[in-house]
């Protein structure tokens, strides 16, 4: 956080990430980047192990729910839980470790906008849907 900046102090985003601000650094960054690199793996790998972990659990107590119709509305809650959080880690990882070559400020925008707004936009949304007064307004319209 010491870098010294000489392209000046805009990024192209909307808001602060530590790539970007590599990007405006006049100093070398390779030796940050890496370490970056390296900081964000252990990170996104513990976080994504706990994840899995938690859903395996969830998944076995599920499937011990006797009732098929308990065993279906705990599914139903649980799947797309994961289509959101599926949808912000691919994102996530595709943007902090897509090659250099094929970066660009639209691109990287674009990939920021999907997994800053995108998951926390459609997560009410989904858990709106299983209700059926909800459902019935939406079909009505």
């Amino acid at each position: 956080f010491s870098l010294p900046l000489c392209q000046g102090n805009v990024l192209d985003q909307f808001f602060c990430e530590l790539p970007q601000i590599l990007k405006l650094s006049c100093s070398d960054a390779c030796l940050r980047e890496f370490k970056l690199l390296v900081f964000s793996t252990f990170v996104f790998l513990g976080c994504f192990v706990s994840l899995v972990l938690s859903y395996v659990q969830i998944f076995r107590a599920v499937l011990r729910i006797p009732s098929e119709q308990g065993r279906h509305k705990a599914f139903s809650t649980c799947l797309p839980h994961m289509a959101v959080v599926s949808l912000f880690l691919s994102t996530v990882m595709f943007a902090h470790l897509k090659p250099p070559s094929i970066s660009s400020p639209v691109l990287d925008l674009a990939v920021a906008v999907l997994y800053t707004v995108v998951p926390p936009a459609v997560n009410p949304l989904i858990y709106s849907m299983r209700n059926q007064e909800l459902k019935d307004a939406l079909w009505k319209m």
